[in-house]
């Protein structure tokens, strides 16, 4: 099949690719930047590439012989009043243009919404589902809760509590219960929906064989990692409250926080339906969902990440757009050394950040990502999807890759962290010479009494980071 998919670079999206790809089906991926298509997607055959941003479709054509339409495109991070009708235009934008093909089926994955008093994204998952109806095509929507699998968000700050709390004085919402459903098994129920005439113009809930609280699943990711915790649950914590301590405690932004508690207040517990039946699907219990994440994150192949997204939200500017480093009205710290083995170095750049550190002076490093924290930045402890592999898009504690060629011998970095203005880190050897470039655009006064501020820590810092990016 001819297939159409939105959301490429997105936690979901990134994997179906592989999947359907290994079908040999043809595929046709829809990108906002196409700087960031992934580079163990973009070389494979039966693929091709359309930049749309579906926020402006003006002069967007989608190619006429599309059978089957994957509809990915959501958000947890983004926030402001107008963010249910953001995602309502993409979703009509998207609509009138699959109309004009020949694609008979959208696939959309939505969220349970089955209680009354939905959250915002619930609210505004059942606004989009409504919105994709249509009558040139038949729409098939899966409603998924919890979705488990190494790189997703809901795993990740699991992981992060309970392997930090020993003993945890935890909100409430911790008793909401929910029915997490593992990775593996939604890919499984998108993939074999495609051209499925049982599946046509209807909606099912898709859930995993068990109804858990929140505190119950802590308790079992415990078990699986060989961990004992305890935890105490208080009914004074505030939604508020809660996300605060939800954003200190994890790796999570302060966004997701607010909009995970909101959703973490509402039970997720699915309708009966004959859908594992008809696609042929068994899920698997939560225990052995977050034994295969690990079983990934071990062998340091986690495909994609919820930290791939940017930190700014979907509906900002693209990653493309600060590619071009500024030299006017700029600061800057330009460093340069020989360089005795390109290939050592090279592989110490592209391994820099996560658990390796930053070769020097890391407690200093530390002390900005807490206070970035403190601010609501994203702090260090996004770390970095892989141990020595970096494309465009990925995070890298509180800077994200704008490129990352070996070839060209070159990393270049943007920081996401909280500041006033926006900042650049390069890496590039150039005849057997390594060039380190940090540049801060300042914004109003304050960018530059900032840049003055943090000057004399540069000295040694960035010093310290090219010494030993060079010393074998």
């Amino acid at each position: 099949m001819r297939i159409l998919i939105t959301g490429t670079t997105g936690y979901i999206a990134k994997r179906l690719v592989m999947n359907l790809l290994s079908e040999k089906h043809e595929l046709i991926c829809c990108v906002r930047d196409l700087n960031r298509i992934p580079d163990e997607i973009e070389s494979k055959e039966g693929i091709e590439f359309i930049k749309v941003d579906f926020l402006d479709t003006e002069d967007v054509v989608f190619p006429n012989n599309i059978d089957v339409a994957y509809y990915l495109i959501h958000s947890m991070t983004a926030t402001g009043d107008d963010f249910e009708e953001l995602e309502k235009q993409c979703a009509e934008n998207f609509k009138n243009l699959i109309e004009e093909t020949t694609c008979n089926q959208v696939i959309y994955l939505s969220g349970i919404v089955n209680d009354e008093s939905l959250s915002k994204h619930l609210k505004s998952r059942l606004a989009v589902e409504n919105t994709l109806k249509s009558d040139s095509y038949d729409l098939t929507t899966f409603r998924a809760g919890i979705i488990v699998g190494s790189g997703s968000a809901s795993f990740e700050i699991i992981r992060d509590i309970v392997e930090k709390l020993p003993v945890m004085v935890a909100p409430r919402w911790l008793n909401t219960r929910t029915q997490p459903l593992a990775i593996r098994d939604v890919l499984r129920f998108l993939q074999r929906a495609a051209g499925k005439e049982e599946v046509r113009n209807q909606s099912f809930d898709i859930c995993g064989p068990e109804i858990l609280t929140y505190k119950q699943m802590l308790y079992q990711f415990g078990e699986v990692r060989g961990l004992k915790r305890y935890i105490l649950t208080l009914p004074v914590l505030t939604p508020r409250l809660s996300s605060y301590w939800l954003y200190f405690v994890t790796s999570t932004s302060f966004n997701l926080a607010k909009a995970l508690v909101d959703s973490m207040k509402v039970e997720v517990i699915a309708k009966p339906s004959q859908i594992n039946e008809i696609l042929n699907v068994k899920p698997m219990p939560y225990k052995e969902a977050v034994r295969f994440a690990f079983q990934k994150i071990e062998q340091n192949s986690v495909i994609s990440s919820w930290k791939d997204a940017i930190s700014s939200g979907v509906f900002h500017d693209q990653l493309s757009d600060h590619i071009q480093v500024p030299n006017h009205g700029c600061f800057k710290d330009v460093r340069s050394k020989i360089v005795k083995d390109e290939t050592y170095t090279l592989n110490r750049i592209w391994s820099i950040g996560g658990k390796n550190g930053w070769y020097g002076f890391n407690l200093l490093w530390r002390i900005r990502g807490y206070l970035d924290k403190l601010f609501g930045g994203v702090g260090l402890r996004r770390g970095r999807r892989h141990d020595t592999n970096l494309e465009a898009g990925d995070p890298l504690d509180f800077w994200r890759v704008l490129l990352a060629d070996k070839k060209q011998k070159r990393l270049l970095l943007f920081a996401e962290m909280k500041l006033p203005g926006e900042a650049w880190l390069e890496f590039k050897i150039i005849d057997n010479t390594l060039f380190q470039r940090a540049v801060f655009r300042p914004k109003g006064l304050w960018g530059r009494l900032y840049w003055y501020m943090v000057l004399p820590f540069h000295a040694f810092v960035f010093k310290g980071m090219i010494n030993s990016l060079t010393k074998k």
